[in-house]
């Protein structure tokens, strides 16, 4: 390094443009702020949200390995269930015949069951699909739900028992 200029008895040296990057870099989290008002590391902010391509509530399969993208046509009692990657961006073929979701409606459970869709246009049909579809007269009238996803096998991982709120989700 070599000496470029003298202020207040301080001697300024030149960095070299790598130096220079990796120090940008080093320091670049700091100085974020907590929630609590407190310095925080960069990566505690890094949360991200996914977009539910068809609007509807996304439920999260494990740590976010895959999800589930739930939307309902409360107008004719119907549920239509996506299978989709952990990004909600690309949608994934199952085996299953059907899904079963378990509602608590009124201190009540009711079961829906979810039919795998056939799909021409993309060649999806029952057990090689991303689309489950079900209805039931309660869908009609329950705009908010707690939920349970019973079973669903997705790239050969087993989900089970998993709950959610809708139309929140359970991210």
């Amino acid at each position: 390094m070599e000496r470029i200029d003298s202020i207040s008895g301080m001697t300024l040296r030149r960095f070299s443009p790598v130096a220079a990057l990796s120090l940008v870099l080093v320091f670049s989290g700091c100085g974020q702020k907590s929630d609590s008002g407190k310095a925080a590391p960069a990566a505690a902010h890094q949360h991200h949200e996914h977009v539910a391509p068809h609007g509807g509530t996304a439920v999260v399969l494990g740590h976010e390995e895959h999800h589930l993208e739930l939307v309902v046509d409360a107008a004719a009692g119907k549920m239509t269930a996506y299978v989709m990657d952990g990004e909600l961006e690309q949608f994934l073929r199952v085996p299953a015949p059907s899904l079963r979701i378990t509602a608590s409606i009124g201190g009540t459970e009711q079961v829906l069951e979810l039919k795998a869709v056939a799909n021409q246009a993309t060649g999806e049909r029952a057990g090689d699909t991303s689309q489950f579809e079900g209805a039931a007269e309660w869908l009609k009238s329950n705009p908010s739900f707690d939920a349970r996803l019973q079973e669903l096998t997705v790239r050969g991982k087993t989900y089970r028992d998993v709950a959610f709120n809708f139309p929140k989700g359970n991210e």
